[in-house]
């Protein structure tokens, strides 16, 4: 079998988060290098995740045997011409990872495959931190590995506020995929059915829902921002330009008047770069 150069692994991740995520990609450009290649082969995993899910012709099959391949990965078992696990193998002996937020991930993309429908703030907040906050708990030991422990909560939140935030823009993308991640309480609470969803109303209760979800959003990214400090300081920049620049979507959203069935809305590279500067 042929053996992958590591060097070689890495190009292969940055490419995948490159080409997938302009957001994440911009921010974590700044970190140095060997954060930076951890990062690129973290995503790489989320990404491969996502595809299976959302792209495989038999995802509940795919994502069976993507957790088999994780458990035989533990176990210092892959395919060494595979980018992703050498890149992984590379992070796993130079860090100390939480394995337990990898299958966290997995749990959430299962989530998605059982189509739930999620009846209040608690149960999303629940997907979101399998979907997202597991993220951030695959980074921490890369960004910050003596916080940890002082880190952990607010990258639960920065999760949240992400996942969140991702929600509400892609509302008409997941609609076409059959899901709806807006909790049932708040459309019932401010009188939005799942029948002016499907016809793409933006009326006052849209909103409504919209923007409880957003200031909840907003509430977590303020916490996550309130420890950025605790991050060394090679971490915390692009850190905390991943939490402004994803925030940003919300007020993008908000000045396209809550355009978020037929567009997806993102932040300009113009706008991206000045908040970058400002940090």
């Amino acid at each position: 079998m042929q053996v992958l150069e590591l060097s070689t692994a890495y190009q292969i991740c940055e490419g995948i988060i490159r080409k997938h995520s302009k957001t994440f990609f911009k921010a974590f450009s700044l970190l140095p290098r060997e954060k930076k290649n951890a990062v690129w082969a973290i995503y790489a995993f989320c990404r491969k995740v996502d595809d299976i899910v959302d792209e495989g012709l038999y995802p509940e099959k795919g994502l069976l045997a993507f957790e088999a391949e994780f458990h035989a990965f533990m176990n210092h078992c892959f395919s060494t011409d595979d980018p992703l696990w050498v890149a992984l193998h590379d992070v796993f002996s130079n860090y100390h990872m939480d394995r337990s937020a990898f299958l966290a991930m997995i749990k959430g993309q299962k989530m998605d495959l059982e189509g739930r429908r999620y009846q209040d703030v608690s149960s999303l907040l629940d997907y979101s931190y399998h979907v997202a906050s597991s993220v951030g708990l695959m980074l921490l030991p890369v960004l910050a590995p003596e916080r940890q422990d002082q880190l952990k909560q607010d990258a639960i939140h920065l999760g949240y506020a992400m996942q969140i935030t991702n929600i509400l823009r892609d509302v008409g993308e997941d609609l076409e995929k059959g899901r709806c991640y807006l909790p049932a309480e708040l459309m019932d609470k401010h009188h939005y059915s799942m029948s002016d969803l499907h016809l793409h109303r933006m009326n006052s209760s849209f909103i409504a829902v919209w923007e409880e979800l957003a200031v909840k959003a907003e509430r977590y990214y303020e916490l996550a921002l309130s420890t950025m400090h605790l991050y060394p300081l090679d971490s915390r920049i692009p850190v905390k330009g991943a939490a402004l620049l994803y925030r940003a979507i919300l007020d993008q959203i908000r000045i396209s008047q809550y355009e978020v069935f037929k567009e997806k809305q993102s932040v300009s590279n113009e706008e991206k770069t000045k908040i970058m500067a400002m940090i």
